[in-house]
């Protein structure tokens, strides 16, 4: 998803420097058609040559390698507050782990165009938690938004059982929700840090923390099918997966945001599932329904919806 999807970031005029807003609107924009390409390219992968744990492993491990690599040629500095640290460790452990865990599960299970669409709901669920931990005080508009979005979710689900190619639809949708719960906590937990440090600083620490938990996924590894393949393509797909959704999309967001604001980058998330559709097809993994192409809708009603009540509350000084 970030939704692999986009971190909070300081969207105001002061941050906006260093390159152009036209190569920020191109690394955002290629960073989106990463994390669409990565749907349904995961989607192939499971479960003829790698099992949802093993890609959760690879990308998890994988991009803790990458990312620490990286960091030994970058600037970048310390985590030096205690409570960054243990926002780090349960928003990484809790948020990012578990939100790829039941990303990848659910690609086992759900269509990938279905599942790409519910990516688009992290915002809806920030605001909710906002609203529960923070006592932040939401407009009547951001709740219209909110109650529109989680019916284009219905929409999903409903229209999604029994079709496609999906071995368990309802499963799939319900363990993609899940996912994005666990994103919009893991944006929440870590919205102050990952504002205050450099994101060379913060990914190799995010990745490794993330990486805990999939040391308990390393048994299941042994006889994977595609160490036995003879055909270049599965190494590519996970390749793929690796380098671009994972390594570099995340170091494609922070300049993007910096260039043109986190507001103008998290319209960009929804055209992931454009993507997503599109490789779908010519994968020939999925074919396009009625319902979510009205699910699609709904869903980017609600947030436009969302985004107006925010600004409107702004405006407000509320």
């Amino acid at each position: 998803m970030k939704n692999d999807i986009v971190s909070p970031g300081s969207g105001g005029a002061g941050g906006r420097r260093g390159i152009g807003a036209a190569a920020g609107n191109a690394c955002i924009f290629l960073a989106a058609l990463f994390w669409g390409v990565n749907v349904p390219v995961t989607k192939a992968l499971i479960p003829e040559w790698m099992s949802a744990d093993d890609v959760v492993v690879v990308r998890l491990m994988g991009g803790c390698v990458l990312f620490w690599l990286v960091s030994l040629f970058m600037r970048g500095g310390r985590i030096t507050g205690r409570g960054d640290w243990l926002r780090l460790g349960v928003g990484v452990v809790v948020g990012l782990f578990g939100f790829i865990y039941l990303f990848v599960t659910s690609l086992r299970y759900g269509s990938p165009i279905d599942i790409s669409i519910i990516m688009t709901l992290p915002p809806m669920f920030v605001i909710l938690m906002n609203v529960v931990f923070r006592h932040q005080r939401a407009s009547l508009t951001e709740w219209a938004g909110v109650l529109v979005s989680f019916a284009g979710a219905v929409i999903v689900i409903l229209g999604g059982r029994g079709g496609g190619h999906a071995s368990d639809s309802l499963l799939g949708d319900l363990l993609a929700i899940a996912s994005t719960v666990c994103y919009a906590f893991y944006l929440v937990v870590l919205e102050g840090p990952t504002q205050r440090y450099r994101p060379a600083t913060m990914l190799r620490w995010v990745f490794l923390f993330a990486s805990l938990p999939a040391l308990f996924l390393l048994p299941g590894m042994r006889g994977m099918p595609i160490l036995a393949s003879a055909s270049a393509v599965p190494w590519l797909e996970i390749g793929f997966i690796l380098l671009c959704p994972t390594f570099i999309a995340y170091f494609l967001v922070q300049p993007a945001i910096r260039s043109i604001g986190s507001e103008l980058v998290s319209i960009y998330q929804y055209l992931v599932p454009v993507v997503a559709t599109v490789a779908a097809v010519l994968m020939k993994l999925d074919s396009l329904r009625w319902p979510q192409v009205l699910a699609m809708a709904v869903i980017v009603g609600g947030m436009v919806l969302t985004n107006i009540g925010k600004r409107r509350r702004a405006a407000k000084g509320g």
